[in-house]
């Protein structure tokens, strides 16, 4: 044996041309590798490297930099180089370009680039297909599709029919999903058991979409049936089956088809086990996602980026925290998935200053992650916070807000009640051209309706071409919590004539709409066809709403009978209900029952002790009334402060009962005085109550709206509780000598005084 010497003799040179190729190829995969961690310094750091070896021109080169660049999210670094560098692209280049823009989230800069390309593959139409449906718009999607074989410049492949196919099935449009097989196949009947038997004819990429169509769709027999029915089974098609049953609930079907895939494929795919995965979330099943976990380790799939990301979801979601991070700080590569995830899972827990870390900690964001963030802020009440985080992230040039971003932003201007805030924010969905999404706009309908603006709410629902179950559902809200239960059954009987199947929350809104409105027997048979007609079981919500209904009608015994007849045991909400109808009728015996079940409960809320205090002080039992204060106080539960706020000049003025805090609180009180004189001279008696009653946080909101709000605006202001007796009388009279109109939401519905009266003719 020859001892082979060290170090070793140095190669023979290569060929220039072989050396030329072998460095293009290793600048290539270094590139590729920074693209694929987000490496955006070692991206530039290469664009220099390549400048000083005289590489930068090299088309393959320049297309592979671009990549890597919008693989980091660097928008504007990929633009100059489209722009200043690459001097002569191709189509290769304009398409690594289009996809880019369609990863980001930027479709209008995608047609824009993809219009005035010169030359178009069946990549070109593909990317852009792909972009509008990862966007949601499927039906900008499908129309790429007929341009494309109207265009005739480009066949189409399988990936367009499978994308086209699956724009089909988000839409609904099955028949046409099974048209655009026929194109496939050459032949015209549309039989779905012809269609079977071709399939093995049939690119097996199209074939899954079909198998995702259906099974997406429930209909899982045909699912099987065109899975069986191919010839080679590959892992799309098994991934898209175990989801489609994981989607229906069929959770054990999945984990058979899951062994199955592993005894006939002999191999793990990352994709599948990222699937199941995500069912172990959904089902909360720790035991066996760990048992996956474990597989993965065993497979080598844990470092895959996406098995990496649902096991995080998968411990967040079982409350496993310290598992979801330690998964993360162990993964050899992250994307903005991975990073967006760990915000998710500290925002879902409440601790935003965490969430924050990890934002803050990114090197790049894109649109997914900044709604994210502001989604923790708005979920957790800090709408302000939240709001800020808007203005931040319209700074940011290579982020565009996205149809996610407007409706988070909705939900926070209707909880906090901004009005004009919500104003400007609507003219931003108009400059971004996301007015007429559904979604955003079923933001706009419940933003609306939640600040009191229930005629502009429905001017955008008419306005809508497309009305989705959430449109309608959204509507009928609205009228509910205005107190227009009619109007709300209009809409509901609307929905079901216009075909639109109504579902549990349907039921919940046309059942408060009726309760508000006490329309008693409207409500008994809507409850008696949620299960009749629509095959809905009723839940809580639906039972809580009956025996509101009823009891403030004064059919109390119907009302406790039917708590009695309950499926379920009932909660808070439903012996709420009943105690405080027993208070509008005097029923003392029934609200002993009533709170007797509501303190067995331990029901953090003070709501129903001070209301059962509040029954036995009228009741002249102050013996009683003194020892619920005292259940409560041995119990630690505090009564919940009252406070109302209101939206002036775009800043949130908020109030507490006897506030001094605001800085204008002399000149409000004394307009209080002032208000107060003038309707005791309409026959208003003020009770002997403490202060603090006097001074009620929905008083001084009046006051400080009168000083503040231009006198042809309504005055909007919010309240965090049941408005009081004494404040709604109050407010009706103040109405009468101010000729304003006041609209206030409190905790429990809307109150739209003018003119001495108020919508909800004191039936509240």
């Amino acid at each position: 044996m020859v001892a082979t010497p060290w170090p070793p003799p140095p190669s023979p040179p290569l060929p220039a041309a072989a050396s030329h190729m072998a460095v293009t190829q290793a600048f290539a995969d270094a590139l590729r590798s920074c693209g694929a961690r987000g490496a955006l310094s070692g991206a530039r750091a290469l664009h220099g490297r390549l400048v000083a070896v005289g590489l930068a021109s090299a088309v393959f080169l320049q297309n592979t930099l671009l990549h890597a660049y919008l693989s980091c999210g660097a928008l504007p670094d990929a633009r100059r180089l489209l722009q200043a560098d690459i001097t002569s692209p191709n189509v290769i280049t304009h398409n690594v370009m289009l996809n880019g823009y369609a990863k980001l989230g930027r479709l209008s800069d995608a047609e824009e680039l993809f219009d005035g390309m010169s030359a178009r593959d069946v990549a070109s139409w593909n990317t852009l297909m792909s972009g509008y449906f990862q966007s949601r718009q499927h039906l900008a999607a499908l129309q790429t599709f007929v341009s494309m074989h109207r265009s005739g410049d480009s066949s189409p492949n399988a990936f367009t029919f499978s994308c086209a196919m699956k724009s089909c099935g988000a839409l609904g449009w099955h028949g046409l999903a099974l048209q655009l097989l026929g194109m496939v196949q050459k032949f015209d009947s549309q039989d779905d058991s012809e269609v079977i038997r071709n399939l093995p004819r049939i690119d097996p990429y199209v074939a899954s979409a079909l198998v995702e169509l259906y099974a997406k769709s429930g209909c899982f027999k045909e699912a099987k049936g065109v899975f069986n029915s191919l010839r080679d089974r590959n892992n799309v098609a098994w991934t898209v089956l175990i989801s489609g049953f994981l989607q229906y609930g069929c959770f054990t079907e999945s984990v058979e088809l899951f062994n199955q895939m592993r005894a006939e494929l002999m191999t793990l795919d990352q994709f599948a086990l990222a699937t199941l995965i995500s069912g172990c979330c959904s089902r909360m099943d720790l035991c066996l996602g760990r048992q996956l976990h474990s597989l993965c380790q065993k497979s080598g799939q844990n470092q895959a980026v996406v098995v990496s990301n649902s096991l995080i979801s998968m411990y967040a979601k079982c409350g496993n925290l310290q598992s979801a991070e330690i998964v993360f700080r162990f993964m050899n590569e992250r994307d903005i998935v991975s990073w967006t995830s760990m915000i998710t899972v500290y925002s879902q827990v409440g601790n935003i200053t965490k969430a924050r870390e990890f934002f803050d900690g990114m090197s790049t964001k894109n649109v997914i992650t900044w709604n994210a963030m502001l989604g923790a802020y708005i979920q957790h009440g800090a709408e302000e916070d939240g709001l800020k985080m808007y203005n931040d992230m319209l700074s940011e040039k290579d982020v565009k807000p996205d149809w996610v971003t407007y409706v988070t932003l909705f939900k926070g201007c209707a909880d906090l009640g901004a009005n004009k805030l919500g104003d400007q924010i609507i003219g931003g969905t108009v400059k971004v051209g996301l007015i007429l999404d559904t979604s955003v706009a079923n933001a706009v309908i419940t933003m609306y309706s939640k600040c009191g603006r229930i005629l502009e709410a429905r001017k955008v629902f008419d306005f809508l071409n497309v009305k989705d179950l959430v449109s309608w559902n959204a509507m009928i809200t609205g009228y509910s919590q205005h107190g227009m239960g009619k109007q709300a059954i209009e809409i509901f009987d609307d929905m079901l004539k216009r075909g639109a199947k109504p579902d549990y929350i349907s039921y919940v809104a046309v059942l408060s709409g009726c309760s508000h409105s006490g329309l008693v027997q409207e409500g008994k048979s809507y409850f008696d066809m949620m299960k009749r007609v629509h095959n809905i079981s009723p839940g809580l919500e639906h039972f809580s709403c009956m025996v509101d209904l009823l009891g403030r009608a004064g059919h109390l015994t119907e009302a406790k009978d039917l708590i009695d007849e309950m499926p379920m045991k009932p909660t808070a909400e439903v012996w709420g209900a009943l105690l405080s109808a027993c208070k509008i009728h005097g029923n003392n015996e029934l609200a002993e029952l009533a709170a007797k079940h509501l303190f067995e409960l331990d029901s953090p809320d003070s709501g129903s002790y001070m209301l059962m205090a509040k029954i036995y002080a009228d009741a002249g039992k102050s013996d009683d009334s003194a020892q619920v204060r005292k259940l409560m106080r041995d119990k630690g539960i505090k009564k919940n402060p009252g406070y109302s706020w209101m939206e002036v000049d775009n800043k949130v003025h908020v109030f507490k009962a006897d506030d001094v805090s605001h800085p204008q609180v002399i000149a409000i009180r004394n307009k209080l005085d002032e208000l107060m004189e003038k309707i005791a001279a309409l026959g208003y008696v003020r009770t002997e109550s403490p202060r603090s009653e006097i001074h009620h946080s929905e008083k001084l909101a009046v006051a400080f709206g009168l000083m503040s709000v231009p006198d042809w605006m309504p005055i909007h202001i919010m309240k965090n509780l049941r408005i009081c007796g004494d404040c709604h009388t109050v407010i009706k009279l103040v109405s009468s000598v101010t000729g304003r109109e006041f609209v206030i939401r409190d905790a429990v519905r809307f109150h739209h005084f003018n003119g001495g009266s108020c919508s909800c003719g004191d039936y509240w």
